[in-house]
């Protein structure tokens, strides 16, 4: 079974919380709100992105390309998980 299947319901949370931030941000551009509290919002929801990253991150190297992985599988994976880290810190 998936990592992200098992760990939906925790998943989906964080995905909430980030949303919620991403509609305060908005709320606060549209209300004018002082700039050092919009980045903070900012560095918040990044945060808050940064750590759904790794946890799905985790979940699919310990599934993935750990000892119970399967070893005709385990390259191309780790060249699927290199490809997203290099598109996620671009």
């Amino acid at each position: 079974m998936s990592h992200t299947i098992t760990g939906n319901a925790k998943l989906l949370a964080r995905v909430r919380r980030i949303k919620g931030q991403a509609a305060a941000l908005e709320s606060a551009l549209g209300a004018g709100t002082e700039c050092m509290e919009i980045l903070q919002q900012i560095a918040a929801i990044r945060g808050a992105v940064n750590g759904l990253m790794l946890e799905v991150l985790e979940g699919h190297v310990r599934e993935h390309l750990g000892p119970e992985a399967d070893p005709t599988q385990r390259g191309e994976d780790t060249e699927a998980v290199v490809a997203a880290l290099r598109s996620y810190l671009k």
